[in-house]
């Protein structure tokens, strides 16, 4: 009975307190032409463990409240422990009733180059810089329970996103590309530095009513959602109007162009002429799709 009485208690603990994230992490090295060499193999197998077993955030996580994610590390070239990269981050929510998971975050980051060793531990500071392989990651970690935390809460990604600036701010003594102000408009300092500032706040609330307010009722109410939906791109058009073809849209609509034309070409039938055409003036970038909208 003592035996059974530990096991129990062992497997609460571990639903209780288990990491925020599920993330499968890949590391492809065929441009190199060396993409048998064990190296990138331990590097993938030490990421994926630095990434899941990390306890991230003061809060409790059951095993199926787990993020689901990915990183998929492409690696160019390499010399020594140089590596030249790409990072395609994504990750996606449950939605309420359903067995559906939504794309949240799409995120390709053209400039992450770092230094590796192999076996090296891989150790994460929030308040000090430990290098550049580490600050990428974690940024992108805190911008997957960022968004996230948005999805189901209004506003509710702030500490996450203070985080994933305080990153981009002590990662700038670095030479890496990518967190600096000249590092140009579409940059990881651009990315959380328009995220936080009140010139694109309707992305942030935008986030919350679509999947909330829209995506989350489908189940019970699919002409509901589906309304609420088309009205989130009116909140967006707010932006479009201060800042025409903003980074952050971009990032939306990278994520979401998919998924909201599935919506739009089925379940009941409503008036959507005006939000094909809010899309093809906020979203120029994915007109394709919106052409192949059935309606």
């Amino acid at each position: 009975m003592r035996n059974i009485l530990l096991i129990v208690a062992l497997l609460v603990s571990t639903i209780i307190f288990s990491q925020e994230l599920n993330c499968t992490v890949s590391v492809i090295a065929q441009q190199t032409g060396n993409d048998n060499n064990v190296v990138f193999k331990t590097l993938e197998k030490q990421l994926s463990e630095f990434i899941n077993n990390t306890k991230w955030t003061e809060k409790s996580f059951g095993l199926q409240e787990r993020i689901n994610c990915s990183m998929v590390i492409n690696v160019s070239s390499y010399e020594n422990d140089s590596f030249n990269a790409t990072l395609q981050i994504s990750s996606s929510r449950p939605i309420y009733n359903s067995t559906y998971s939504s794309p949240i975050y799409n995120y390709n980051d053209r400039d992450f180059n770092f230094q590796y060793l192999e076996f090296q531990n891989l150790v994460y500071n929030p308040q000090q810089f430990e290098s550049n392989l580490i600050s990428v990651l974690t940024f992108h970690v805190y911008m997957i329970l960022g968004i996230d935390a948005d999805s189901f809460v209004l506003n509710g990604g702030d500490e996450y996103f203070a985080q994933a600036q305080t990153i981009a701010n002590y990662s700038q003594q670095l030479n890496g590309q990518g967190w600096k102000l000249e590092d140009g408009l579409q940059s990881r300092f651009a990315l959380i530095d328009n995220l936080l500032s009140p010139t694109f706040k309707e992305i942030r609330s935008t986030t919350y009513n679509y999947h909330m307010g829209g995506l989350d009722i489908m189940a019970d109410n699919s002409k509901k959602g589906k309304i609420q939906i088309i009205s989130t791109l009116n909140e967006l058009q707010k932006i479009h109007s201060r800042r025409p073809n903003s980074y952050l849209l971009r990032v939306f609509f990278d994520a979401k162009s998919d998924e909201i034309t599935d919506i739009l070409s089925g379940g009941p039938s409503v008036n959507i002429t005006d939000a094909i055409d809010i899309l093809n003036r906020i979203a120029p970038m994915h007109s394709q799709k919106w052409r192949n909208i059935k309606f």
